[in-house]
């Protein structure tokens, strides 16, 4: 049995062996697809706030309010 992540890195690993364009044409398959472009975005979007200082919810409310 596989460990958790394997199949992952087996496809990741089988995608850097592909050339360049085969790559590309790869992931702009991927990006037609809308809900997985925004799946895309939205990792991107938490890995760079990642180490982002939290504030607790009601902090934001006071913050947001009219």
């Amino acid at each position: 049995m596989r460990t958790k992540g394997a199949t992952a890195e087996v496809f990741l690993t089988a995608f850097k062996t592909l050339d360049r364009k085969e790559q590309d044409i790869f992931l702009s398959a991927i990006l037609k697809d809308k809900q997985l472009r925004e799946d895309l975005i939205d990792i991107s979007i938490a890995e760079s706030r990642a180490k982002d200082k939290s504030r607790s919810f009601r902090d934001f409310l006071k913050a947001h309010s009219n």
